[in-house]
């Protein structure tokens, strides 16, 4: 599941991981640290909504539209 901010739009996907912030492939979004901040925009955990695939599918076609 692609975790995203509500505030700028960015997505974390577990599968990739946030290596500019050290934080490895792999790490589900709730084993990320409390004070870890969205690498774009500084927004907190707290500020990120799941977005589950289907959800994420159905956006892409919409862009290609």
């Amino acid at each position: 599941m692609v975790y995203v901010c509500e505030l700028c739009g960015y997505e974390y996907d577990p599968k990739n991981g946030d290596p500019d912030s050290g934080i490895p492939e792999g790490t589900e979004f709730d084993e990320l640290p409390d004070d870890w901040v969205c690498p774009l925009c500084g927004a907190s955990k707290d500020d990120f909504e799941p977005q589950d695939e289907e959800e994420e599918e159905e956006e892409e076609e919409e862009k290609s539209e």
